[in-house]
């Protein structure tokens, strides 16, 4: 692949994970909207690695935090803050590798892959986004989250498994419905990617192991450090403009691209 093809795949993917406009739809539209060869799974995993290191080194102090609490949380015992995180995390993890396993056994993963599905859910979360952010109260912090929250938003990140509902863009839909403030909402939100990313990266890593090659390897590591950069911005300004913004920027974006895409999907 060429490093400009690289470049726009990881900026797009690094851009987009953490921000609620869905990172996979914008993939899966490069190749579908620019005529650009698909970018092949070792770029989708190499791109996800990028972005998984970014959320980690964002989120040091909470995830070295989590780290240390496994070992407590394996033994049964939830009684530190590191051990409660790594718990919950697991907790509203399982949703999602369930929900992943159960489509892509099915082939549904790949039916979904659509101009049309993904303006419909572009635009349909988009509006989600928005009621649950306007709508939603503000009473819960991070220090807040529980077996229940963390299933529930379990369930939502479940749901963006659908291209073009944004992982994101889901679960901070949960949280501020379940009343957790954009801050907190959206920090737990990201810390729900890690297991995640690092489960679909392991998934995916061992289906494209066998096939790597010197050449892969080499466009997937120029692929993560774009990715890893890319997502580290995008991550320090969204968590930045919360401070004074809402959500309906980034509700705009989709509501108008969703509108686009269903225009070209049913021309």
């Amino acid at each position: 692949m060429s490093l400009l093809h690289l470049f726009i795949i990881a900026v797009v993917q690094g851009l987009t994970e953490f921000l609620p406009v869905s990172s996979s739809g914008h993939l899966i539209l490069i190749p579908s909207l620019t005529g650009l060869a698909d970018q092949g799974q070792v770029i989708d995993v190499a791109v996800h690695i990028g972005t998984l290191f970014a959320v980690v080194v964002f989120f040091w102090r909470d995830v070295s935090a989590g780290l240390a609490g496994i070992p407590r949380m394996l033994t049964g015992r939830i009684d530190t803050p590191g051990s409660r995180l790594a718990f919950l995390l697991a907790v509203a993890t399982v949703p999602v590798v369930i929900l992943g396993m159960v489509l892509k056994l099915t082939g549904l993963d790949d039916a979904m892959r659509s101009i049309t599905v993904i303006g419909w859910t572009m635009l349909g979360f988009g509006i989600v986004l928005y009621l649950t952010d306007q709508k939603g109260a503000t009473h819960k912090r991070e220090s807040d989250w529980s077996f229940r929250d963390a299933l529930i938003m379990g369930l939502w990140q479940a749901i963006a498994l659908i291209p073009g509902t944004s992982r994101s863009g889901a679960t901070i839909s949960g949280a501020r419905a379940l009343g957790y403030n954009r801050e907190d909402g959206a920090k737990l939100a990201m810390l729900m990617s890690i297991p995640t990313i690092f489960a679909s990266g392991v998934l995916l890593g061992a289906e494209v192991a066998a096939t790597a090659n010197a050449q892969a390897a080499r466009d997937g590591a120029i692929a993560a450090g774009f990715s890893f950069v890319a997502a580290l911005l995008a991550l320090s300004l969204m968590m930045r403009l919360l401070k004074s913004v809402s959500f309906t920027p980034y509700v705009i974006y989709r509501v108008i691209l969703g509108v686009v895409l269903l225009g070209i999907a049913y021309s």
